[in-house]
């Protein structure tokens, strides 16, 4: 086969990519969830509305548009594209900010677990930009893993799963971030995390 009618090939089968992106990351354990849990993790992630950021005020707004134009430039080696960039940052902060979580340790994790590739997919089977592994759609989500490769839903599931990791921990995002990535206890995971961290905060 020639490499025309290779690369032919590659674009009329959608998954035939994911396999050039695989992400290096570990993947989150199934453990069994209480009723209670597994209906507040539903209803964390079942409205898929488009974000839209609300501010207090003036001031707030004029800040997050400094983050926005700085995490901008910080990317673009990462997304070329301007509009793609900058929906996937607005994404990244409304389900940060959703969440309760710091936007700079979602941009760390997002850089550690996919290096930002949408379609990235590990070698456990974990999907999308914050490698959400395919069976938290059957346990919290509608069943659809092919979903998981939709910028949002993927945001979405990561966050709220973060977040309950860290309520699980009470707070402690080493140990948190261990059960996010499958290696609770293991410093190499967290240590990566909060090294890419330092590249995405920001101070107005």
């Amino acid at each position: 086969m020639d490499r025309r009618k290779a690369i032919q090939r590659l674009m009329v089968v959608p998954g035939a990519l994911l396999f050039q992106e695989r992400a290096q990351a570990g993947g989150q354990l199934e453990e069994p969830l209480a009723d209670s849990v597994r209906t507040a993790l539903s209803s964390a992630i079942a409205n898929d509305a488009p974000p839209v950021p609300v501010f207090a005020s003036t001031e707030a707004r004029l800040a997050y548009l400094r983050w926005l134009s700085g995490m901008s430039d910080r990317l673009y080696g990462r997304k070329k594209d301007f509009n793609t960039r900058i929906e996937f940052l607005q994404t990244v902060w409304y389900e940060a900010q959703r969440a309760g979580l710091d936007v700079s340790l979602v941009m760390g994790l997002i850089q550690v677990e996919s290096a930002f590739r949408k379609y990235a997919v590990s070698s456990v089977g974990a999907r999308g930009y914050m490698q959400v592994m395919p069976f938290w759609s059957r346990v919290i989500g509608d069943g659809d893993p092919g979903k998981l490769f939709h910028m949002q839903t993927n945001l979405r599931f990561g966050c709220v799963i973060l977040r309950h990791y860290l309520e699980r921990e009470r707070g402690d995002q080493f140990m948190a971030l261990g059960r996010y990535n499958g290696s609770r206890g293991q410093p190499q995971y967290p240590n990566a995390v909060f090294g890419a961290q330092k590249k995405w905060q920001f101070s107005a």
